[in-house]
């Protein structure tokens, strides 16, 4: 009805009773809901794939103050994550894996911020000559999404993975194994075998091949990169709080894995 971003029937059998109930049904008060949940999911999902500003929805979906309301609730009570890793969960199932990973890759991804993003929470990232935030994330050896942290575009890959590293172990007791690139050695390697008992193996380039060469298990996490950035509201970061940044990549996800499932339904 709208674009590619729509909700088929098949995804919304997925997503719908995933969702939180509505307030009015649990007990704890509040009025019945005024719009149609799947529109609301359906503007939430324009949104994130075509990169327009909150305010730029179009009139045929509810309220963009409406909308805005129910990402943000949802965000603060953790819904696009458990949404996200219920369909993570039920891929690695459907592809013959245990829910849980024994192994993960990382990497960082520097992302130039509108001029929504306060001073504050952005950074230079002189590597990538890039100003704005960067997004951390780990993923199973299938490319999907274990863990994300957004920080500065400054802060250091090795740096950042401290907290990362922390977040997967804390999700993820199975894990005993993460592939990384050069930029996370050092004292990183040797914390996270000792406080977290996580293996970080370093997938070095080699000086004797010249030009572009796609490393060992690396382009695995390049992949989930391209799969996120197919999705325009994450090609350059709009967010003013870093954890609204996470929860559309929550949902690049959920939108990318959903479709996934519907076609094997």
């Amino acid at each position: 009805m709208y674009s590619s971003s729509s909700v088929t029937d098949a995804q919304w059998a997925i997503l719908e009773p995933l969702l939180p109930p509505p307030g009015n049904t649990t007990g704890s008060g509040g009025r019945p809901e005024k719009h149609c949940r799947r529109l609301v999911l359906d503007a939430i999902f324009y949104i994130v794939r075509g990169g327009i500003a909150w305010r730029q929805l179009p009139a045929e979906f509810p309220p963009a103050t409406t909308v805005y309301a129910i990402f943000t609730r949802w965000v603060r009570a953790g819904v696009w994550q458990r949404i996200h890793d219920v369909l993570r969960d039920r891929i690695r199932v459907h592809g013959g894996r245990s829910p849980l990973p024994s192994a993960a890759i990382i990497d960082s991804q520097s992302v130039q911020g509108s001029d929504t993003v306060p001073g504050s929470s952005r950074g230079y990232d002189a590597g990538k000559k890039t100003n704005g935030r960067k997004r951390h994330i780990a993923v199973d050896t299938n490319g999907l999404l274990l863990a994300v942290v957004v920080t500065m575009a400054g802060i250091q890959d090795r740096d950042a993975a401290f907290r990362l590293l922390a977040a997967l172990r804390a999700w993820f007791s199975t894990i005993s194994l993460v592939w990384a690139d050069g930029g996370y050695a050092g004292r990183l390697i040797d914390w996270s075998k000792h406080v977290l008992f996580l293996s970080v193996q370093v997938v070095k380039r080699t000086d004797a091949v010249k030009g572009f060469k796609v490393l060992p298990r690396r382009w695995v996490v390049e992949r989930t990169f391209a799969w996120i950035s197919k999705h325009r509201r994450c090609v350059r970061h709009y967010e003013t709080r870093p954890d609204h940044h996470e929860a559309m990549i929550y949902i690049a996800m959920i939108a990318t894995m959903s479709r996934r499932l519907a076609r094997t339904a």
